[in-house]
């Protein structure tokens, strides 16, 4: 008797894609990923309450996109437990938007969304996203959600460690990251400069990329004293 393969888990962290870059280039790297000539790709705007502006702008991006795009609201929400859990398991890729990691997290909760996302991690389905939809795959994240940049001890665990997004784009980031790092309030992980893409399969890096020439993704760890350490790994340019 065969055994079926078991698909690779596989994230995807976004430092960028159509919300803020005019190139496409982040997201096409995506769709290269997710398999097949038309997947299916799934918005998920939780952390902007619902934007309608940013849900347009998603609309915009992947319709002109060989895949088939659809959106899940989840503070308008009309499909059921058994149809919410049908239509998540059936995309190719679920793309988080930015916005509020905290509330994202509880809204996701509430609805029983962090378990299908679970469940469809293990089944092959690309999870990715920017800002906070990088920052919820995480053991823990850097964020502003409650005001001033802080640390936040929480997130789905699918990706061991912590996130940092807007690693060289807003004021703070780096050292606010580095010192949670170093105090242990939150543990080693990733930080993304703007431009950047990570690819995880099983929690392990696969592939690093980078639309922007001289941006880098970080490996940000305690350094054995007080402080933390930063390393940065080769990102391939993408044409």
């Amino acid at each position: 008797m065969s055994v079926a393969a078991i698909p690779a888990r596989r994230l995807a962290l976004l430092g960028g894609g159509f919300s803020s870059d005019d190139d496409g280039l982040l997201d096409d790297w995506v769709l290269r990923h997710a398999g097949g000539p038309r997947p299916k790709v799934c918005f998920v705007p939780t952390a902007s309450g619902d934007a309608p502006a940013y849900i347009e702008r998603f609309l915009d991006a992947f319709r002109s996109r060989s895949c088939e795009p659809s959106v899940l609201p989840l503070f308008r929400r009309e499909l059921d437990d058994d149809a919410l859990r049908t239509f998540l398991l059936a995309q190719d890729v679920v793309y988080v938007g930015g916005g509020n990691t905290a509330n994202l997290l509880a809204v996701w909760r509430a609805h029983g969304v962090d378990r299908l996302l679970r469940e469809a991690y293990g089944r092959g389905t690309l999870l990715c996203g920017v800002s906070a939809g990088a920052n919820c795959w995480a053991e823990g994240s850097h964020t502003d959600s409650f005001g001033p940049l802080t640390f936040l001890p929480d997130g789905l665990g699918l990706l061991p460690g912590s996130v940092c997004p807007h690693y060289d784009s807003e004021p703070g980031r780096r050292p606010s990251y580095r010192a949670a790092v170093a105090a242990g309030t939150l543990p080693a992980g990733w930080a993304l400069e703007d431009g950047v893409g990570a690819l995880f399969a099983d929690g392990l890096l696969t592939e690093a990329v980078t639309r922007t020439e001289g941006a880098n993704l970080y490996r940000v760890e305690p350094d054995g004293g007080n402080g933390a350490r930063e390393r940065a790994l080769v990102c391939r340019l993408l044409a």
